[in-house]
């Protein structure tokens, strides 16, 4: 008789698995970067830069520079503890949930603060193409929270379609940037830089270098989002510090050859009083209609930059109710991996900010929005790159000599560019994390466990 001839185990084989709707790759991590730091800042503000002259170049250089050391302190910390969160997570893990919680509470504030403005300066730049918003009595106001809520639905959907509305809004918001960019080189290359505002080294000092530092991070907040929805990424230690990296490096180049091309080509007198500096400049040369062409493409770059900020304003507290220092509630998610609970938080107090500063001239409201949006960050930043230097100091993090000294730089760039900001700023951002105390202490054990 034959023995029967036992059955040899085939082995399966696995197929690669297909990205879900939670997942964000590295060209969406990179998108959302750089969508998130050029939003509608950018329209404007050579205007602002514009009576500093080349003070506002060095400023751009410092400023960049201190960029990429945050960027890189943040990537550093993203490989060690690739936890939703971002500025949240890490200064938890070197400081403990109380200063983890104040930097987080501030941070998500400046969130959905930030976005107010967002919203309405794009329904602003569409009221250049549409007159009807701006001259039709709360058509401006119904127009705004519609894009607002139309961006938090899109984030509801699922983190991969918000992901990939920021990859083509972030392409389509650089095509004027880059064609600005060309305009000037084709102007300088035409007359041999004769056009150019002629550099006197006495007209450089260190006060306007450090106004124009101030004024120039405001246009590069933002250079962390690849680290606050940590828990969407694929391979987030690999991800998430090649798209912070990559996108704050790419998106300082752009900013420097625009910004100060126009600054540097056009009378001061005329640019500081520009309501489109941007648009004013590419007009000397291609006539009128490229206003309205600028003022399109200004606002598809803002409502991307709402998109990416959407995203990020319904993550923070998700992640903070994952760590147990905001309402377990918040901590839930939908069958698509998306935090409806917290969007619908954040959406809902950005509504009525809104709805509270409608009647508010324009300016007021983003010159209050800049100053707390930027002091937030800014507490942020200082606060993430103590976290670098501690962690190391307590050996959670392996230390490494380039780590502590950029962490060091990242570190001294976070103080001056407060002192940059002024004391209004400062305090302001003060009152912000003091409100954010009691709020902790009441909260606290009621969160998820």
């Amino acid at each position: 008789m034959t023995a029967t001839p036992q059955k040899v185990p085939i082995p399966k084989i696995t197929a690669p698995r297909a990205p879900s709707s939670r997942e964000l790759g590295f060209w969406m991590c990179t998108a959302l970067v750089v969508g998130n730091m050029i939003g509608s800042g950018v329209f404007m503000l050579p205007a602002s830069l514009a009576p500093y002259g080349w003070n506002a170049v060095f400023g751009w250089l410092l400023t960049i520079g201190g960029a990429v050391c945050l960027a890189f302190v943040f990537a550093g910390l993203a490989r060690e503890f690739p936890k939703a969160g971002g500025p949240y997570a890490y200064t938890q893990e070197a400081f403990g949930p109380l200063v983890g919680f104040m930097v987080a509470w501030s941070y998500w504030i400046s969130l959905w603060v930030g976005n107010a403005a967002i919203a309405t300066g794009a329904v602003s730049y569409l009221s250049a193409i549409f007159p009807a918003i701006a001259e039709v009595p709360g058509l401006h106001l119904l127009v705004t929270l519609g894009a607002v809520w139309l961006m938090v639905a899109i984030n509801i959907a699922g983190a991969r379609l918000a992901g990939g509305v920021q990859v083509v809004t972030t392409v389509l918001k650089l095509l004027p940037l880059v064609a600005v960019a060309g305009l000037a080189f084709w102007v300088i290359g035409r007359d041999h830089g004769a056009s150019l505002t002629p550099f006197r080294a006495a007209d450089i000092h260190p006060g306007g270098i450090t106004a124009a530092g101030a004024l120039t991070l405001w246009a590069l907040l933002g250079l962390e989002s690849a680290t606050v929805p940590a828990g969407k990424v694929v391979d987030p230690v690999r991800t998430i510090p090649r798209a912070t990296l990559v996108g704050t490096v790419f998106t300082g180049v752009i900013y420097l050859l625009v910004c100060s091309a126009v600054v540097l080509l056009m009378p001061t007198d005329t640019l500081k009083v520009s309501n489109a500096p941007l648009s004013d400049f590419v007009g000397l040369y291609w006539g009128g209609n490229a206003g309205k062409i600028l003022a399109l493409f200004a606002a598809i770059s803002a409502f991307g930059a709402l998109n990416g900020w959407v995203l990020l304003q319904g993550e923070m507290p998700y992640a903070m109710a994952k760590g147990g220092v905001f309402p377990a509630f918040l901590a839930k998610e939908s069958a698509r991996g998306a935090p409806v609970r917290a969007h619908l938080l954040s959406a809902g107090f950005l509504t009525v900010l809104v709805l509270m500063n409608y009647a508010k001239s324009m300016a007021d409201l983003f010159t209050f929005i800049a100053l707390v949006a930027t002091t937030a960050s800014l507490f942020a930043y200082l606060a993430c790159a103590l976290a670098a230097l501690k962690l190391q100091a307590s050996r959670r993090i392996a230390p490494t000599t380039t780590l502590t000294v950029i962490a060091l730089l990242a570190g001294v760039y976070s103080v001056w560019t407060l002192v940059g900001a002024g004391g209004q700023a400062v305090l302001l951002g003060v009152g912000l994390l003091a409100v954010g105390a009691p709020f902790y202490w009441l909260t606290r054990g009621r969160g998820a466990k």
